[in-house]
């Protein structure tokens, strides 16, 4: 059964800091991969921290699904590198079940 988990990313060697999202290398690529993992469920939510970070939170059977779900990005190991990923215990939800 998939569970919760709180997924970190830091912007890695290829991300230019003084563009736009949109003006980075591989952007089309990874928006549409980006796109496809909300349509499959796999992100619940995510969106840039400061400080170059990213953050996700996902449902996955695994910690191994997830590096495998982010192993495939444009951006994997380029502009987005895995910082961590931590196991998430939701005990308050306003979601409809």
């Amino acid at each position: 059964m998939p569970v919760f988990h709180v997924v970190l990313r830091q912007a890695g060697p290829d991300f230019d800091p003084e563009l736009p999202l949109e003006e980075q290398t591989l952007w089309t690529e990874h928006a549409a991969y980006m796109d496809s993992l909300v349509e499959q469920g796999k992100i619940v939510l995510g969106g840039p921290l400061p400080g170059g970070r990213v953050a996700h939170a996902m449902e996955a059977d695994s910690e191994d699904e997830i590096e495998a779900i982010w192993a495939l990005d444009p951006w994997a190991y380029s502009h987005l590198l895995l910082e961590s990923i931590e196991p998430w215990e939701i005990r308050l939800d306003s979601r409809k079940s």
